[in-house]
């Protein structure tokens, strides 16, 4: 039944891409925040049919963490493919932090084009974090928020990646805040499969970091410990059991 329901659920999303993606792509001809609102409607329907079809749910602890009178720097665990989507409707309208290949896929990539993420080349680091503050700062100013993977790719359930500093840099460098996610949204649609398991992810928002007079390590050993030790409570024990790096 899992190959099943996520095989439907690979149609129906695909079916609503189709049909809202040329929507985004005419928005581009509009302000941001047209775009914004059919890339948000697409995320509704996503993990509205999550529900339904994969019976795949979520619960999000922390809300009131999320200030209403500011922006923030959102640095999040990367497991799965959930968490990008999930985000859209959590957050205040935001952008990404991503790499730039992912703007050549095909469909999925079109779209996120539209939402003029930050695109860096991890290639080359120095430029990649010259992008980031530069691009960061524009979006920052304007009041959007940012959305950071610091593992900067999916790490499988119980295991822990090696944390980039470079949104903390641009936190320390624009005075903003940042608020560290935690989920353990791996264990049901694990890091590159494109099975969905039943069953209910648990998002955790962390309290906000505040970042005058600190250095960028320390915003993120700060940001880094909450997160994993925040994993610790939340992820199952048969992957606890592995191995932790």
């Amino acid at each position: 039944m899992v190959y099943i329901r996520s095989t439907l659920y690979f149609i129906v999303v695909l079916t609503i891409t189709t049909i809202i993606l040329p929507m985004i792509l005419i928005a581009w001809l509009f302000p941001f925040s047209v775009r914004y609102f059919f890339a948000e409607l697409w995320s509704k329907l996503a993990i509205w049919n999550l529900k339904v079809i994969c019976g795949l749910t979520h619960e999000v602890i922390g809300m009131e963490n999320i200030p209403n009178h500011r922006n923030a720097i959102v640095l999040c665990k990367h497991q799965s493919a959930w968490e990008t989507v999930v985000v859209q409707l959590i957050f205040p309208p935001h952008t990404f932090l991503l790499k730039k290949e992912l703007l050549n896929l095909p469909i999925w990539g079109w779209g996120l084009r539209t939402l003029e993420p930050i695109a860096i080349d991890r290639r080359d680091r120095k430029a990649a974090l010259k992008s980031l503050i530069r691009q960061g700062d524009q979006w920052l100013k304007k009041g959007l928020w940012l959305i950071v993977f610091p593992e900067g790719t999916r790490i499988a359930p119980g295991k822990r990646g090696k944390y980039n500093a470079g949104g903390c840099l641009l936190a320390q460098k624009t005075d903003t805040p940042i608020i560290p996610v935690a989920h353990n949204a791996g264990e049901y649609w694990p890091p590159r499969s494109f099975l969905k398991y039943p069953g209910k992810i648990t998002m955790i928002i962390g309290p906000l970091i505040e970042t005058k007079e600190k250095k960028a390590n320390d915003l993120m050993n700060e940001a880094e410990n909450w997160i994993e030790n925040t994993m610790l409570k939340i992820t199952d024990p048969k992957f606890l059991a592995k191995d932790v790096s």
